[in-house]
């Protein structure tokens, strides 16, 4: 939902809300009576809906504008009757506070709350699309839903006035903010192509991998500074993703795109001596482009592998006792861009 009609969602795989009420002004959905409903099939159980919302008037305390049931556990997200809190109602309550949700302040935006409710019960609700705050501090609720009642997902409110701007829901599992970006770009680089390649280096059973390399020091490259990367015990291994292109769409009006992107991964390690640090890195490196080399880019029509190239460090300064070698992996892909 978009902004326009829930029960003409357009698109081209979008499902169709039922009942509720509103009417379409300025890009929003706006409601003053009316919650708008999704029955998920019998076998999906885990869901995901982002819901991006300001008030004109807030809805009277209690009043629910998100409700996930799967028929076993159920989870809302209601007003608290102000304009700057929100309650999430499991088996338990816990309330997010300091919102402005009638976009009281000039720089103010509307609220972007991610919810989600797993098969065996687990909640979680996010704001502002993140995980943790910039000291570190989790930002989440995370809760068990109540008793459920019967399959449903809806969103609306039964007072007040709330423009909706936008509705994504997802039937297919309890996605957190860095699995299910609602950018499809987004999703495609940083999920399909990033990300994966961490999960692929963590599930490996090479010997190094598996034993050698803590899972915790197996991270995406957002921070590399000496500051960030000098609170990692080494060995260590960063993947960074970078040149991504496209030279030439694949089929007339873009709907297929060749992509092509290289991955970075830095391998940093320490030893009782630089050859050993060198060599500890040299083995890890080793193992992380075996995996890649044997798990990825598999699929000749829509995911190769197209080269590589491998920069090894050495020692330059006698105060120097930290190795960094560094491996670039080059793919092409063919993807659909109009997944919407």
């Amino acid at each position: 939902m978009t902004g326009a009609d829930p029960a003409n969602p357009g698109g081209n795989s979008n499902d169709v809300w039922a009942g509720g009420s509103g009417s379409a002004s300025g890009g929003d959905w706006v409601i003053t009576n009316g919650q708008w409903t999704i029955t998920p099939d019998a076998t999906d159980l885990s869901y995901t809906i982002l819901a991006c919302f300001s008030y004109t008037t807030a809805p009277s305390d209690g009043a629910v504008l998100l409700s996930l049931d799967n028929g076993t556990h159920k989870v809302e997200v209601q007003s608290d009757g102000s304009n700057t809190g929100l309650k999430i109602v499991g088996a338990s309550t816990a309330t997010f506070s300091d919102l402005d949700l009638n976009l009281s302040d000039s720089a103010s935006v509307p609220i972007i709350l991610r919810l989600t409710l797993a098969e065996g019960g687990a909640v979680k609700c996010y704001r502002y699309e993140i995980e943790e705050d910039d000291d570190a501090n989790t930002d989440y609720i995370s809760m068990t839903g109540a008793s459920g009642s019967s399959r449903g997902v809806k969103w609306g409110n039964t007072s007040g006035n709330v423009k909706w701007s936008a509705i994504y829901y997802s039937k297919f599992g309890a996605f957190n903010p860095k699995e299910l970006i609602p950018s499809a770009f987004a999703q495609d680089t940083q999920v399909r192509m990033g990300l994966s390649v961490v999960e692929h280096i963590k599930s490996s059973t090479k010997p190094y991998l598996k034993t050698q390399v803590d899972d915790s020091n197996i991270v995406y490259a957002y921070d590399i500074s000496p500051d960030n990367t000098r609170t990692m015990q080494p060995p260590s291994i960063h993947v960074y993703l970078d040149n991504i292109s496209s030279p030439s769409f694949e089929a007339l009006g873009g709907t297929s795109v060749e992509q092509r992107y290289d991955v970075r991964i830095f391998v940093t390690t320490k030893g009782t001596n630089y050859e050993n640090a060198y060599m500890l890195g040299l083995n890890i490196l080793g193992e992380v482009f075996d995996e890649l080399y044997t798990t990825t880019g598999l699929s000749g029509n829509t995911d190769t592998i197209e080269g590589y190239s491998c920069e090894l460090d050495t020692r330059l300064d006698n105060d120097e006792i930290i190795c960094t070698h560094e491996l670039i992996i080059s793919y092409r892909r063919r993807i659909k861009m109009t997944r919407r």
